[in-house]
């Protein structure tokens, strides 16, 4: 029986490198399928990190626009945190769902 196997399938070389091969693909802790996901996950997270750095640009020029004018910090307060001068009635108008 063993004679009727093709030679190049009872080489001892292609057997250990093939199963070497189906192991590190399939069923080693860094297989195929879980570098596919960290790598997947590695990109979402580079993408949120874009996205952050872009935001913190954004309040940082925000925040050095409100503390250049006196004016513009004013109305922030006012708008955000519904702050007043000690003579004024602040009123909130809430529209009604349909």
């Amino acid at each position: 029986m063993y004679k009727r196997i093709p030679k190049i399938f009872r080489n001892f070389y292609l057997i250990t490198s093939f199963l070497f091969l189906v192991w590190m693909l399939f069923f080693d802790s860094n297989d195929f399928i879980t570098q596919y996901q960290m790598n997947k996950t590695l990109s979402n997270l580079e993408e949120e990190k874009e996205h952050y750095l872009e935001k913190m640009e954004e309040v940082q020029k925000d925040r050095k626009e409100l503390m250049s004018d006196p004016k513009l910090l004013e109305k922030f307060a006012r708008e955000k945190y519904l702050m007043k001068r000690p003579n004024e009635d602040v009123f909130i108008i809430v529209p009604q769902d349909e």
